[in-house]
């Protein structure tokens, strides 16, 4: 291993202002402003250099396993059912109140309890209930909305409580990119995004199909049909169960206990 030469140990510092571009050892004397950083080539005659250089580390390549039942496929995914409607902006505050983030969505009991707070923030403006009182589950099983969909906090409750009330996707314009993420983390619902204004187009109540590998929506009632995008690599992801199901079902992670 070459060793550093003293002379980077002991830089000297010159004038620019002296004509005769004297060396210092000490950078005290002038103003850092003042001095110019050179290297003498001049060895040290006091010390040995105490440092020397690392030897140079080998780069590995780290390729994790993938299990072919765990590839990004067109999902044969189809949900059919009830949509419950909503507009723009809905945030996080709406989709499940603060006051019920204490519920511990791994406790069985409590995240049943989650559902039944699901959309609860709505304002008045929205008249028909998401999940009737004393109930756990919402009879809408897809719900339809507008542009920034969970927008606000980033809890990762909001798609666990729409999960929890029997929600398997939402199609909006789009998404607030943390609560995106945290649907496909969790695996709750599907964060589909259509193409056209579906707020719009549909209402509370309308009878819908969503295939998933098609990316398409079917309103039965009106008898119309919408495109979506493509779910890409979050869909394999959501359909294994959230990304710790994905991980271990594609061999990344042992399997649990």
């Amino acid at each position: 291993m070459a060793a550093i030469s003293s002379s980077l140990l002991h830089p000297t510092f010159s004038n620019p202002n002296n004509n005769n571009n004297n060396t210092f050892t000490s950078p005290h004397i002038y103003p850092f402003s003042n001095l110019k950083f050179t290297h003498s080539s001049i060895q040290h005659p006091f010390c040995k250099p105490l440092i020397s250089y690392p030897p140079k580390l080998q780069t590995l390549s780290l390729t994790l396993p993938r299990s072919t039942s765990a590839s990004v496929t067109n999902s044969a995914a189809t949900f059919h059912g009830l949509c419950y409607v909503l507009g723009d902006n809905i945030d996080t505050d709406q989709i499940i109140p603060a006051e019920y983030l204490t519920l511990v969505p791994s406790n069985p009991e409590e995240y049943k309890k989650l559902g039944s707070y699901a959309l609860v923030g709505l304002p008045s403006s929205y008249q028909t209930r998401f999940v009737e009182p004393d109930e756990f589950k919402s009879k809408y099983s897809i719900v339809i909305a507008g542009y920034n969909f969970g927008c606000g906090s980033s809890r990762e409750h909001a798609p666990v409580a729409l999960g929890a009330a029997g929600v398997a996707a939402v199609v909006a314009e789009s998404y607030a990119r943390i609560f995106f993420r945290n649907s496909v983390a969790t695996g709750e619902v599907y964060p589909l995004e259509s193409e056209v204004r579906m707020c719009e187009e549909c209402k509370t109540g309308d009878v819908v199909t969503i295939e998933i590998g098609e990316s398409r929506l079917v309103n039965h009632t009106t008898g119309k049909e919408y495109k979506m995008k493509p779910i890409g690599d979050a869909g394999p992801v959501i359909e294994a169960g959230g990304i710790f199901a994905y991980a271990r079902k594609s061999g990344m992670i042992p399997q649990a206990a």
